[in-house]
């Protein structure tokens, strides 16, 4: 899928790559502050049920991902899989790449 993108479309990615993480990252805050602040269950239930969320949000490609000689339309998809970006994001992108991001986002659905 290497050919699925331009070198315009790998730097504007690189350029965008941290504004979605760091966007995803703050609705993921967001988010541990409703379940800490929440009157159900016991605290330490939240507190453990929030250790959890992060383990397992940690994985996300909009909190961590290596982009060292990785497939960007398979990082994007997955990017849009786990809603850290929309199809409004791929704005700017050659339409090559945004075909094939979407062509494997839609076939996954």
């Amino acid at each position: 899928m290497k050919d699925d993108y331009t070198k315009s479309d790998r730097k504007l990615f690189l350029e965008r790559l941290p504004k979605w993480q760091e966007a995803y990252m703050d609705r993921l805050n967001r988010e541990y502050i409703e379940l800490l602040s929440s009157e159900a269950g016991n605290p330490s239930d939240r507190f453990w049920g929030l250790i959890d969320r992060i383990k397992e949000d940690r994985k996300n490609p909009g909190v961590r991902c290596k982009v060292d000689r990785v497939d960007l339309v398979f990082l994007m998809r997955d990017l849009m899989y786990n809603k850290v970006i929309t199809a409004d994001d791929l704005e700017g992108f050659s339409e090559k790449f945004k075909e094939a991001i979407l062509r494997d986002v839609f076939e996954e659905a």
